[in-house]
């Protein structure tokens, strides 16, 4: 009766610690350490002075050796050739060779490595030898380990490959944004490639971005391509133009207003809400109010917005591209423009450069425009004289891109020739093309400069406001209106009643 009450703890003591090292092993951890465990373990239970345990791989050299109470061999496969692991090796069966167990430690048809233990210790009623049993045990904890170690390196093996997929997902992607970006923002300069590499890095991002640059350079393109790259790309991307709006109306379009609060206003969401999800594209913001600059802060940092006669806080969750031509940091010191804000806009800065300084880019725009609006007006083939490109490359072009654009879809709006000649181009006048001169000394307004080229392409066209709306990209009625307000400040003398 004690022999067996002492059987009985025995085999309790193995189902027991059978549980714990499944349960142990039961996380990825490092392939030693794993080896370690089992060697510690196995000791403990079966009462092992010494022992050995190692990892094969797949052209079964030892990977890994963990040894107990015994010198390593040096080199680590010299293990192989010892006696009971070559016996274990070719039968792929725990084997118990006098005072020593070995068992193999098998995941599938894949031989992990091999889990041995000697010099069994005597211990309460039994005498100094294995049993049945303990083969047993080890057979069930090598078994044990050798899944573990097999979830490991199967975890590695899929981290790799995430990891490899994840650099290719991402080159994919910046070639993809590349090539999207020589459709957008066209240019192999240096600060052109900049940029670019700039909108992939960041696109990915939840940060708020600041793009800088002169009118025309394509701030709201790169705000496009940013929000069509990044996370948020299936959400919103709602744009406000915060020069173009008075304060009261400027707060109540961003952050919506409350039914009631004047006779007749109805209740409707601002931009933020109505961009839940997605992108806010806050351009000229340097013309924002302060009064209205704070309320803007206290909704970047607390991340909710209250009503124009609200009282409510509506949780947002939204991103942040601003732009701006003007210089944020001289209105800084001017007290035009709030440091806190301006720190919270610009956790990423871009930097569009003007035309006049990448003209490298010029004829691979220009063959761009050619035959983006050549296939809208029906001509083949299109193509610009060398003496009207360098025309263009003289220019200084104060409108930047968008000029260049406009003076392409104009020239092919009038021509019938596959061939755009410098003739075609309508330039203003101040500008001397055969010098290279810079703008006038007066340097005009960007109104004067709008009344000057509107007053070309009316005289070009002969008074033909259908014609010359064409050109200008715009209707009609537009164009009577600009007339009309331009008029009113042109210089003394300069006509401008054409029929």
């Amino acid at each position: 009766m004690p022999q067996s009450n002492f059987e009985l703890r025995r085999k309790l003591l193995q189902l027991e610690a059978l549980y714990d090292v499944g349960r142990a092993l039961n996380t990825l951890r490092p392939e030693g350490d794993l080896l370690e465990e089992l060697m510690q373990r196995a000791a403990a239970v079966l009462d092992a002075q010494h022992g050995f345990v190692f990892s094969l791989d797949e052209k079964l050299n030892v990977q890994h050796l963990y040894t107990l109470g015994i010198d390593l061999p040096t080199p680590s496969n010299a293990i192989l050739n010892t006696p009971p692991v070559k016996q274990v090796l070719a039968s792929r069966q725990p084997v118990s060779i006098s005072d020593l167990l070995a068992a193999p430690m098998i995941a599938g048809e894949s031989f992990i490595g091999i889990l041995g233990v000697g010099g069994k210790e005597e211990r309460g009623e039994k005498q100094g030898s294995f049993v049945e049993d303990d083969l047993r045990f080890l057979s069930s904890l090598a078994a044990i380990g050798a899944a573990a170690i097999d979830n490991s390196r199967n975890y590695h093996r899929l981290d790799v490959i995430r990891e490899s997929l994840e650099d290719e997902n991402r080159n994919l992607k910046q070639r993809m944004l590349r090539d999207y970006s020589d459709r957008l923002m066209i240019g192999d300069s240096p600060k052109m490639q900049r940029v670019i590499d700039l909108v992939a890095r960041v696109a990915d991002s939840q940060a708020n971005v600041l793009i800088r640059g002169e009118s025309g350079t394509g701030k709201e393109m790169v705000a496009r391509l940013i929000h069509g790259n990044s996370p948020r790309k299936n959400g919103p991307f709602v744009a406000i133009n915060c020069a173009a709006l008075p304060e009261t109306l400027l707060e109540s379009e961003l952050f919506g207003i409350e039914r009631g609060v004047a006779t007749g206003v109805e209740a409707r969401p601002g931009k933020f809400e109505l961009a839940r999800g997605g992108t806010v594209f806050l351009d000229e913001v340097g013309d924002i109010p302060l009064a209205l600059q704070a309320k803007l802060l206290r909704v970047l940092q607390e991340r909710e917005i209250e009503k124009l006669g609200g009282r409510r806080r509506i949780p947002i969750d939204v991103r942040i591209l601003s732009a701006t031509h003007r210089s944020l940091e001289e209105m800084i010191e001017r007290n035009e423009f709030r440091q806190d804000l301006y720190y919270r806009l610009k956790v990423v800065e871009i930097m569009l450069p003007p035309l006049r300084e990448r003209k490298e880019d010029i004829p691979k725009l220009v063959r761009f425009f050619l035959d983006k609006y050549g296939k809208r007006e029906g001509l083949r083939d299109v193509r610009i004289s060398q003496d009207a490109l360098q025309k263009l490359m003289r220019y200084p072009f104060p409108g930047n891109v968008r000029e260049l654009e406009n003076l392409i879809e104009g020239a092919l709006a009038l021509t019938t020739d596959p061939v755009i000649d410098s003739g075609d181009l309508l330039l203003p006048e101040r500008v001397s093309p055969a010098t290279g001169a810079e703008l006038s000394a007066d340097f005009p307004k960007l109104n004067e400069l709008e009344r000057r080229y509107i007053s070309r392409v009316l005289a070009f066209t002969g008074g033909n406001m259908s014609k010359a709306a064409k050109i200008l990209g715009i209707d009609r009625k537009t164009l009577y209106r600009m007339r009309a307000s331009l008029s009113t400040n042109a210089p003394d003398g300069e006509n401008w009643d054409i029929q």
